[in-house]
């Protein structure tokens, strides 16, 4: 028997709220009737675009065991068992604080411009192994997404890791002190919401904000080789923090690069974790990735689990969807693989992709092919950073360039005319182009902020697999 996530008495007692109807027990917790789970507690937020409240009754439906509302009718009662509050998302919120100090678990945020999923998924990967481990759901690292996340976690948890983001100064406060986390980690700080902000350095103030929440004892995680280490460090130390773990190629970094081979399909890493020597082959590609594999390494100690087991599990990591999925397409007249990083994007998230793109090797006469989108929310900086990818994009000895997006027509524009593939204003209108110009043996990857709408490129590329061919048939002549 399913062990329950919440009681009516639990939920009660974290909230306060009233209880209204049958007694219940939940295994889960939802705030979306449309990926609802039979046995799930339904709380109705109230959103920017929508209100829960609207869909208390079809959550009943899909087999909801109660719901928290704070806007109650008669249908509602009708449809099944509640618990009034007077707000849902302060209950949401209280749910998510219960289940973090009921729970005896080692917690790690993670937090950083660049990175966080990745490096929150693998810490999901590699401690599983080892113990009963919870974590994020998706990117869920907002005021909703982190006390759901909380909220979700069993109370035998032994390991939880919990991703938390910010595009404003003072987001992260809160989420930290919520999370209370023991391990504290930050990515990178890079420029990215450069829109809501006056300089790199309050985008480090802004997350150091981590360390307001990190518990007495804890362990702050940084990267030895930003610019921003010195000042996130003294961050951490003016905290709780009793010891600082740093990571990176940097001599003097505790969780320390000493050797990698990069290949297109994973890396193989030597290095030093806090003393440690490991050798470990990492499954996903890039630099970047391996960079952030030290920073794995080093949570792992600091949560005195198994080092030698982690390392090990490197090797069959995955990446997680958007950020660097690689797919072979099996097309009528020959393979051709899409990288799939449509996820999101920054300055430094896009040149990392274009990096590993760099490492790809096409098939025959295939070519390198970046499908690149629009990075959004970088303010008055943003012409000149998708100005400066020209570089990086010839570093990588890319073939072709196709682009979509105001802002990165100024990118496209400076490329030479022998790497310009395609343009246009928006990734639906790209969509054809890219679609006639891929030929057998080309390796495309495609990148751009998440309002760039890149996803349904990549949706476009795989069913090519579906095809009959014909576009294929154009780009051989036949």
């Amino acid at each position: 028997m399913t062990t329950p996530l919440w009681t009516q008495a639990d939920a009660i007692a974290a909230t306060g709220g009233k209880a209204e109807g049958a007694s219940w027990a939940a295994t889960g917790v939802s705030i979306d009737s449309r990926t609802l789970q039979a046995g799930d507690l339904f709380v109705a937020i109230a959103g920017e675009n929508s209100d829960g409240h609207a869909f208390v009754e079809g959550a009943f439906a899909m087999g909801a065991a109660a719901a928290i509302v704070s806007k109650p009718t008669d249908k509602m009662r009708a449809a099944g068992p509640l618990v009034v509050v007077a707000d849902t998302l302060t209950a949401l919120n209280a749910l998510g604080r219960a289940a973090r100090r009921r729970a005896r678990a080692g917690i790690v945020a993670v937090t950083g411009s660049v990175g966080k999923t990745g490096t929150k998924e693998a810490l999901r990967f590699v401690l599983s192994e080892q113990g009963p481990t919870h974590a994020s759901a998706a990117s869920y690292n907002n005021l909703w997404g982190v006390p759901l996340s909380l909220a979700r976690m069993p109370a035998d948890t032994r390991f939880g890791i919990f991703e938390v983001g910010m595009n404003h100064p003072g987001e992260i406060t809160p989420l930290s002190k919520l999370v209370e986390p023991f391990v504290a980690l930050i990515t990178t700080v890079e420029a990215v919401h450069m829109a809501f902000f006056n300089s790199m350095e309050e985008i480090a103030d802004a997350k150091a904000e981590i360390f307001d929440g990190l518990q007495e004892g804890g362990v702050a995680i940084l990267n030895r080789d930003n610019p921003h280490y010195a000042r996130l460090r003294a961050r951490a130390e003016t905290r709780v923090a009793a010891r600082i773990i740093s990571f990176g190629e940097h001599a003097e970094a505790d969780a320390r690069l000493d050797k990698i081979a990069l290949k297109e399909d994973c890396s193989c890493v030597s290095a030093t974790i806090c003393g440690q020597k490991v050798t470990y082959k990492l499954a996903v590609p890039g630099r970047h990735i391996a960079m952030n594999s030290l920073a794995v390494l080093a949570c792992v100690k600091a949560l005195d689990a198994d080092l030698a087991l982690a390392a090990l599990a490197m090797a069959h990591l995955k990446a997680p969807k958007g950020r660097g999925e690689r797919h072979v397409v099996t097309a009528p007249l020959g393979d051709f693989t899409v990288i799939d990083e449509s996820y999101n994007a920054n300055p430094a998230s896009m040149r990392a992709a274009l990096a590993a793109l760099g490492q790809a090797s096409p098939a025959g006469s295939g070519r390198r092919i970046a499908v690149m989108g629009d990075m959004l929310e970088l303010g008055d900086t943003s012409t000149a950073m998708h100005r400066a990818l020209t570089a990086d994009v010839e570093a990588a000895g890319i073939g072709l360039v196709f682009a979509c997006g105001p802002h990165m027509r100024e990118m496209f524009k400076a490329l030479p005319a022998t790497m310009q593939g395609g343009y246009a204003e928006t990734s639906d209108a790209l969509a054809p182009l890219l679609r006639d110009a891929i030929r057998p043996g080309d390796v495309a990857m495609v990148k751009g902020s998440l309002g760039s709408r890149m996803g349904p490129l990549v949706e476009m590329l795989k069913g090519m697999g579906d095809d009959d061919g014909a576009s294929l048939r154009r780009n051989r002549g036949g």
